[in-house]
């Protein structure tokens, strides 16, 4: 249901609900405004899904464009494109990564979702990307549970979340690269240590993982969306089965594993996270909110930005550390005001 927002911030006043640092009310026009310490860095994106930093230059893939763009001087500049995106419903231009002068993309093609690798080149203000090479292909693709996000682990391996392209069974296939984190190379192979020998699958059972990020004690945590009943935030050990499309959500089950938290999926619907010292960072698409997860105790979560900035796509921490924000509110599913998309800065709570 469409809906303006500005009658939500007005009757979160009302009703005296700002949560935590939340404590002023927001104002009613337009979200360009610095409100509560939130800031708008840059505006008028289309359809941002992943933000990554080259020092600190925002670099954010946009999955209806195909283009990629760096955030210089408060503007949005194009260093180049990923040829033969197919953006179709949730399908297009995603994941990004950045590691030892290369730009890595996850995006949608004709048939298969696939991972390319850029050269990054210049500096920032004038980057470009140098001619793209293939990484990985043959990742199962659909208009939705593409998965698509990547990210290099604190191990220099290059892991991936492969949604099962809705086709459940991919999930629990090993044969398939659907609905699993898989974990290769930087040049796309397949590490000795995989739990699988000679697969690039790391963990399954999953049905569309959009977020992954490492504790500082070396945990990977992944957020997943769920079906009706329950999204999850996960903890992913190497081999295991995240029981999808025969559990959704905690179901204590042998040879399962159970999230760690769980969600109704219209207060949530999780996609990129980030995380610090102290907290785990998860943006909310239908829930409309900012979540955070105190690493001490990963059961737990407060809710910051509730219903203020529309759709949440990806977080992600700068290099002042401060929290960068990509909201999603002209992917289809959203309701836009003037300005959408955004990529907002908030101080890290």
């Amino acid at each position: 249901m469409v809906r303006s927002r500005a009658v939500i911030r007005i009757a979160g006043v009302l009703a005296g609900l700002m949560l935590l640092s939340c404590t002023a009310a927001p104002e009613s026009g337009s979200r360009a405004a610095d409100v509560d310490g939130v800031r708008t860095v840059v505006d008028q994106l289309e359809t941002p899904w992943s933000v990554v930093f080259a020092g600190t230059t925002p670099i954010i893939s946009e999955r209806d464009t195909g283009r990629i763009v760096e955030i210089a001087a408060g503007r949005a500049r194009e260093i180049g494109s990923v040829a033969g995106v197919e953006a179709v419903g949730e399908s297009g231009l995603l994941g990004l990564a950045l590691r030892d002068g290369f730009l890595y993309a996850y995006s949608t093609g004709a048939e298969t979702n696939r991972i390319h690798r850029y050269p990054l080149i210049g500096e920032p203000g004038s980057l470009r990307l140098g001619a793209a090479e293939t990484v990985l292909d043959g990742i199962p693709a659909a208009s939705y549970h593409d998965g698509g996000r990547i990210a290099f682990g604190p191990d220099g391996m290059l892991y991936a979340t492969a949604g099962d392209a809705g086709t459940s069974s991919n999930a629990q296939d090993l044969r398939s690269l659907g609905g699993k984190i898989l974990r290769m190379t930087p040049e796309g192979g397949v590490p000795a240590d995989n739990p699988f020998p000679g697969s690039l699958v790391y963990s399954y059972g999953h049905r569309n993982p959009q977020g992954l990020a490492w504790a500082p004690d070396g945990t990977l945590y992944s957020s997943e969306f769920g079906a009706d009943a329950w999204d999850e935030l996960n903890v992913i050990e190497p081999g295991a089965n995240y029981g999808w499309p025969m559990a959704e959500g905690i179901a204590g089950r042998d040879g399962l594993v159970d999230p760690v938290q769980q969600w109704t999926p219209s207060q949530a619907s999780p996609s990129g996270i980030a995380i610090d010292g102290t907290s785990i960072y998860i943006a909310n698409l239908r829930g409309e909110r900012l979540r955070v997860v105190p690493l001490t105790d990963p059961t737990r979560s407060r809710e910051l930005l509730t219903d203020r900035f529309g759709r949440l796509r990806d977080v992600a921490i700068a290099p002042d550390g401060e929290l960068r924000i990509l909201t999603s509110n002209t992917d289809g599913r959203g309701d836009p005001e003037p300005g959408d998309d955004r990529m907002l800065a908030l101080p890290a709570p």
